[in-house]
C-alpha cells in the first residue's frame, strides 16, 4: 500500500474562492465514440438536465468533423495533441492540430484553466466505467472517492509518467479527468453505457454544487486506484508485422491481476508467450481497437491505495 501526503478536501480547492463555478463537458473528441457525442447532444438540447444552482455547465463537441464522418480523427488523434508547444506551434496545421489550438483557446490556458473539464470517451476493451486522472491534483482525488464510493463499479486510472507532459484534452485543466466506458464497438451507440455515463456526470455535478454549497461529505479515507506503469506491444516478426494477438486466457480480462509466468499472447502458430515481469501487474485497454495503431495491445498498471483526509 502507498499513501500521499494528507489533504483536505476543502482547502484542495483554489479556484473562485474556493468554488467551482464553470464546468465544460467534452464529448466527441474521437469522433467514432458515439455515447460521449450524444450525451451532449442531448445536453444541449435541454440545458434544464445540467441545472445545478451554483453551477454553470457547457456542452462541446471535440471534434466535429470527425464524429460527422464517424471516425476516430481526420488526420491523427485529437487526444494527443495538448503537449504546449504544440499548442504554441502555428506552423502545426493539420486537423486535429488547429482544432486542438481552438480548444485550448476557449478552455485554457493549460494548467491555469478555472474550468472543471469532464471528457468522455468509450473503448473496445472491457474497462466498465473509469475514472482517468492525468495529474494527482487532491480534488481529483477526492472527487474520485466520492464517485466509486456511490458506485462501487467505478475504477480509478491514473496516467501519469514522472515529469512527462501529459497530451490528452483533460490535461488543458488541473481539475476534472476523463470518462471511459467499455466494452462498446467502435461507431455504435450502447444503451446500459449510456446511461451509466450519464449518471456518473450527474454524480459528479451533485458533488460539485454540494462542494459549493460548503457541504461537508464524510467519505473512505482510501481511495483504491490503479497506477499507470507503462505499455506493451503485440508480438511482431522482424519486418514489425503482426505475430500474435492477446491470450484467450487474457481478453476481456481488465483489471485483473496478471502474474509472473501467466498467458498474455498466443501466435498465430499456436505457441503460448507467457508474461516475463517480475511482479503482478494489473492490465487494461487490453486489445483496445485504436490502440493497434499505436503498438499498444494493453496498458500494464499497478493497483495501490491513496490516503485521503475528510473534514
Amino acid at each position: 500500500m502507498t499513501s500521499t501526503k494528507q489533504y483536505n478536501a476543502f482547502e484542495a480547492i483554489l479556484l473562485n474562492n474556493n468554488h467551482i463555478r464553470q464546468v465544460v463537458i467534452v464529448g466527441g473528441t474521437h469522433g467514432n465514440e458515439r455515447i460521449g457525442l450524444y450525451l451532449v447532444k442531448k445536453f444541449n438540447q435541454d440545458s434544464s438536465l445540467l441545472f445545478r444552482p451554483n453551477l454553470t455547465t457547457t456542452c462541446l463537441i471535440g471534434n466535429p468533423q470527425a464524429c460527422k464522418e464517424n471516425r476516430r480523427y481526420i488526420d491523427t488523434d485529437l487526444n494527443r495533441c495538448f503537449i504546449k508547444a504544440d499548442l504554441d506551434n502555428q506552423l502545426l496545421g493539420r486537423h486535429e492540430e488547429r482544432q486542438a489550438k481552438v480548444l485550448h483557446q476557449q478552455l485554457g490556458p493549460k494548467g491555469n484553466s478555472d474550468n472543471f473539464l469532464l471528457d468522455l470517451h468509450s473503448t473496445t476493451a472491457n474497462m466498465g466505467l473509469t475514472l482517468i486522472l492525468v495529474n494527482d491534483h487532491p480534488f481529483n482525488l477526492h472527487l474520485a472517492a466520492y464517485l466509486t464510493h456511490h458506485n462501487p463499479q467505478v475504477r480509478v486510472y491514473r496516467w501519469t509518467q514522472g515529469n512527462q507532459e501529459n497530451a490528452f484534452v483533460s490535461s488543458l485543466c488541473q481539475l476534472g479527468f476523463a470518462i471511459e466506458v467499455g466494452p462498446i464497438p467502435q461507431g455504435i451507440l450502447l444503451a446500459s453505457l449510456f446511461q451509466e455515463t450519464e449518471t456518473l456526470i450527474h454524480q459528479t455535478l451533485d458533488y460539485l454544487e454540494q462542494i459549493n454549497r460548503d457541504v461537508s461529505l464524510p467519505l473512505p479515507r482510501t481511495l483504491p486506484l490503479f497506477q499507470h506503469l507503462d505499455v506493451v506491444d503485440f508480438p511482431k516478426t522482424s519486418s514489425g508485422e503482426l505475430a500474435g494477438m492477446v491470450h484467450p486466457q487474457l481478453q476481456g480480462k481488465d483489471y485483473q491481476p496478471l502474474n509472473p509466468g501467466d498467458p498474455i499472447f498466443l501466435t498465430f502458430e499456436g505457441q503460448t508467450l507467457f508474461y516475463e515481469g517480475c511482479s503482478t501487474v494489473w492490465p487494461i485497454f487490453i486489445n483496445e481497437a485504436a490502440y493497434y495503431e499505436k503498438d499498444i495491445a494493453m496498458c500494464l498498471t499497478h493497483k495501490q491505495d491513496i490516503s485521503l483526509k475528510w473534514n
